[in-house]
């Protein structure tokens, strides 16, 4: 069955000299049926037609699985940069064949992890950083050229499940 999980987050305390802003792609552990297994982290990028899930450390390769992002918007504003992304996927019951747990959806324990990129001029240099829902908060991204603050992430990413 097809579902959707919606992913938002936010970004407060913003140094816009740096042009801080939201990469289009998103890691997100999802429940593979492909692979029957749970927790699986899957990457997707903006416009893809499939994701990529990491499969497991022995016998199952990492393999395209049906999902994607089916949508993404960004806000900014002078102290604020939030992102909203919609992700589709394919889901059907199943245990795990390797500790016989029962598949979720999303799966029981959700995680992602997204992408920011941003210009440094005082360095003249691209940086790239990120947050996932697994860190201490609040969370400074500070700049990997001048050590400026970026921004503070004072809330884990939410996943919630629309349908």
């Amino acid at each position: 069955m097809l579902r959707t999980a919606e992913i938002t987050a936010e970004l407060t305390g913003l140094d816009d000299r740096h042009q801080l802003y939201w990469r289009s792609r998103l890691e997100f552990s999802l429940d593979c049926f492909v692979c029957e297994r749970t927790g699986r982290t899957t990457v997707f990028e903006r416009g893809a037609e499939q994701a990529l899930c990491s499969g497991s450390r022995s016998g199952f390769k990492s393999h395209r699985t049906a999902a994607r992002i089916a949508g993404f918007d960004t806000t900014s504003g002078r102290e604020r940069l939030a992102v909203r992304a919609l992700v589709d996927f394919w889901w059907a019951p199943f245990t795990d064949t390797r500790d016989g747990r029962k598949a979720a959806a999303p799966t029981s324990h959700p995680w992602v992890r997204l992408h920011l990129a941003y210009h440094c001029p005082e360095a003249k240099e691209s940086g790239t950083a990120g947050l996932q829902t697994n860190l201490v908060r609040p969370h400074r991204l500070t700049c990997k050229h001048c050590d400026q603050p970026l921004g503070v992430d004072r809330e884990a990413p939410a996943v919630r499940l629309l349908g």
